[in-house]
């Protein structure tokens, strides 16, 4: 063979390699970024759009191979769309599975024990990654879309945190948490207590949503739902405070007049005997058994004792003294 030749063959030789190094090396080191990096691909990229801006945002120098590579496996029309959290020095089969996986990144949104219906719509409304559905709609728009048309829905979600990919419709976060809500209801009503003043598990629901407006305490739910109970069965009022806050919607202040307790509302159990007409809350489940499986006892009242915990009595005359012995504590704090 001449020495043009073998300089041919050197050359081609040398070139073929240079292709597999280029190749080699699109594969293997599709990212140059040392930590996670998050990518989204929205709903009607194309392969080609994704692999432009993955290369735009530093993700991979080899975009035409990516594509190449989408094409060549038969996933190119299979990218699920959603947030991905994409490891550092990622190779294209890699980044590839992962695009096609749907195991996209996840969020999350709680929802408190105790929240009102406005306070979880405007948690749901401010989360960046839940898609907004619900926006600009009227009350009884918004109750239908979440399958609550026609019903009241204070206290008909269930505090919980849910987890969710971006893009998730916050119609379907609502009624997941309704939905739960539902569920345990119904298991919990099936295992209640013999004898109670509920006629419905929704009165039961009622109850609850006041026992966790009135104690933070767990111990101290079922003693609470216990006075409640007796009253009920007695045909005494409540006369629960939170339920009275809550008839007083926007008014309140912080701080309950005598003329706001003399004020009636449906909601007043001060003014009107029975339970309200509705949930004042979204209780938790600690509630939901202590309304359920209230305390045995005689206890008929109850009062602040200033650390957050509660006094029990069973006259007037001892509840009075536990009232005096609170106004005391109070006026010496200040």
């Amino acid at each position: 063979m001449s020495r043009w030749r073998w300089a041919g063959v050197a050359i081609l030789s040398a070139g073929l390699l240079f292709l597999a190094a280029q190749f080699l090396g699109a594969v293997r080191a599709v990212s140059a970024n040392s930590s996670e990096t998050i990518f989204e691909i929205r709903k009607g990229d194309s392969v080609r759009g994704v692999a432009r801006r993955l290369r735009a945002e530093g993700i991979s120098e080899w975009p035409k191979w990516l594509v190449f590579q989408a094409y060549w496996k038969g996933v190119a029309r299979h990218l699920k769309y959603g947030e991905y959290a994409i490891p550092p020095h990622v190779s294209i089969d890699q980044l590839l599975a992962l695009l096609v996986s749907g195991k996209t990144r996840h969020h999350s949104i709680t929802f408190v024990e105790g929240w009102t219906f406005d306070q979880i719509l405007n948690a749901v409304h401010a989360h960046p990654a839940l898609e907004h559905a619900l926006a600009d709609r009227g009350r009884d728009e918004l109750l239908a879309a979440i399958g609550l048309s026609g019903e009241h829905p204070e206290g008909r979600f269930f505090p919980d945190t849910y987890v969710f990919a971006k893009g998730y419709r916050d119609t379907e976060l609502l009624r997941r948490a309704n939905e739960k809500m539902a569920s345990v209801l119904e298991a919990e009503w099936r295992q209640r207590q013999d004898g109670l003043p509920y006629a419905t598990p929704t009165e039961a629901l009622t109850l609850a949503s006041i026992v966790e407006k009135e104690t933070s305490i767990d111990a101290e739910r079922p003693r609470v739902a216990g006075v409640f109970v007796r009253r009920l069965r007695r045909g005494m009022r409540l006369q629960a405070d939170p339920t009275v806050i809550y008839g007083m919607g926007a008014a309140y202040r912080g701080d309950i007049t005598r003329q706001a307790l003399l004020s009636d509302t449906p909601y007043n159990t001060y003014t009107r005997a029975g339970l309200p007409p509705t949930p004042i809350a979204m209780p938790g489940l600690a509630s939901l058994q202590a309304a359920l499986h209230p305390d045995a006892g005689d206890s008929l009242y109850f009062v602040a004792a200033g650390d957050g915990s509660h006094v029990f009595s069973s006259t007037l005359a001892e509840h009075q003294r536990a009232v005096a012995a609170f106004l005391k504590q109070q006026r010496h704090d200040e």
